[in-house]
């Protein structure tokens, strides 16, 4: 009998890679799906298997015409049904003016950001409503809930990231399929995204941030875990992570007595638990 699927859209070397281990250790085979750097791919599925794992990689363009929905029919003919899955493209190319974005760039945003999302789930759902159950993990961003100026593209793309999920949840619930939105509200150590954006300034910039101050993908692919476990009468249809020092999105206090305190050693500050 074939191991259940975990298929992971976006599986660099942070958050996608390590959920993908994650739930490799729990008993899914895990194909790990990535846009480029096939030696990147290829070492992740090797420390999975090494950890005796079962894993597999494959190289993805989602923004092309009908890639994804040709993965999703492979997966399911030549591994095995995809009982979880983890959308993890992000849509962000920087803070850019309204006039320095140019119509593709923008469109770019929302084919990676949201256009993605709609995509594996119209390939993907007909298969795990016949079954019965399935998962999807979706991870967003703080621009989903807050719109920043020079953020016009990524803030489209994760909002209506968000809001797609929400009408997923009230079609596909009902029907056994379990939708999950992951606000990331903060730094992740991800060398293939923050850390390829910062360059040589990466290792510096954690240390700013203090002692866990970024988030560690391995502890936040337990989070995925755990959303996955969930049984149906107590599913979570939205959480937001952050590190403890960080105040939330949704409680950026101007005060600089209250966030200064927060950004001491012991207190936390507000946050959701």
């Amino acid at each position: 009998m074939s191991k259940p699927v975990f298929l992971v859209i976006g599986a660099g070397a942070g958050i996608g890679g390590h959920a993908a281990a994650r739930f490799a250790k729990g008993g899914y085979h895990a194909v790990l799906a990535r846009r480029s750097d096939e030696e990147g791919l290829g070492r992740l599925v090797g420390q999975i298997e090494g950890a005796g794992g079962s894993a597999s990689g494959i190289l993805l363009d989602a923004a092309g015409d009908g890639t994804i929905e040709e993965l999703v029919e492979r997966v399911e003919r030549d591994i095995g049904p995809i009982e979880a899955a983890l959308y993890n493209l992000g849509a962000q190319i920087g803070n850019r003016k309204l006039h320095d974005t140019p119509h593709r760039t923008f469109e770019l945003g929302w084919r990676l950001g949201c256009f993605g999302v709609f995509r594996l789930a119209h390939a993907m759902f007909p298969a795990m409503v016949e079954r019965g159950k399935g998962t999807l993990l979706v991870t967003s961003a703080t621009s989903a809930v807050r719109g920043n100026a020079g953020q016009h593209s990524h803030a489209a793309a994760m909002g209506g990231r968000r809001m797609l999920c929400q009408t997923l949840n009230a079609e596909f619930g009902p029907q056994g399929i379990h939708v999950a939105h992951i606000v990331v509200d903060g730094s992740v150590d991800a060398p293939d995204t923050l850390g390829k954006l910062l360059g040589d300034k990466f290792e510096a910039y954690k240390a700013s941030k203090g002692e866990d101050g970024v988030i560690d993908p391995g502890a936040l692919a337990e989070t995925y875990w755990h959303l996955a476990q969930q049984p149906r009468n107590c599913w979570t249809h939205e959480i937001d992570a952050r590190p403890w020092t960080d105040v939330a999105w949704w409680n950026d206090n101007p005060n600089p007595t209250i966030n200064s305190t927060a950004a001491k050693p012991g207190f936390a500050g507000p946050r959701s638990e």
